[in-house]
């Protein structure tokens, strides 16, 4: 069987939310995702793994993360950074038969795949610490299929007077 020409690398993580309360007229709380657990098995349903004063912390659900040969530049500059940082996606959750108001969507090492989603649907994109061995796990995958591309100049064309402008000849006055 031939390899597939998109390299790919994916690890199961859990992910754990905090629903805190808000001193807000406009909206009583609010969801974020506040760390990721490395390994964690599919989860069926929600667990509460903590509470305190206006706070409840649950491990909401298992997501691949995955890591494409592509984005590499992108998790080097992440792994760069004073606290690389795990992007973590909730979407809202209106389906009728929905048991939270928020679902888990999508989890990256990529900050430029995590800007993309901002803003959209509604949801909240946070970014969570790293864990350090999901950080050497990155590093190894970078160092296995990273290649730097060379710095391209472009090459600027000579104005031409006479040629023709968005699809119509020029008129020069002449004639």
């Amino acid at each position: 069987m031939p390899e597939s020409i998109e390299r790919t690398a994916s690890l199961p993580v859990g992910v754990i939310v905090e629903r805190h309360k808000l001193d807000n007229p406009w909206q009583d709380h609010q969801w974020l995702p506040v760390e990721i657990v490395p390994g964690a098995g599919p989860v069926s349903e929600w667990l509460e793994i903590g509470r305190g004063e206006g706070w409840v912390r649950y491990l909401i659900g298992a997501a691949p993360l995955e890591l494409h040969r592509r984005e590499t530049e992108a998790y080097k500059v992440n792994l760069s950074s004073d606290l690389p940082r795990v992007y973590v996606l909730l979407r809202n959750d209106d389906s009728p038969d929905a048991a939270h108001e928020v679902r888990l969507f999508l989890v990256t090492a990529s900050p430029d795949e995590a800007q993309s989603y901002i803003g959209v649907d509604g949801g909240v994109m946070e970014g969570v610490p790293m864990p350090s061995d999901i950080a050497a796990w990155i590093q190894a995958f970078i160092d296995r299929h990273h290649v730097d591309e060379p710095f391209r100049k472009r090459r600027r064309r000579r104005h031409d007077e006479d040629a023709t402008q968005f699809g119509k000849q020029r008129d020069n006055g002449v004639g």
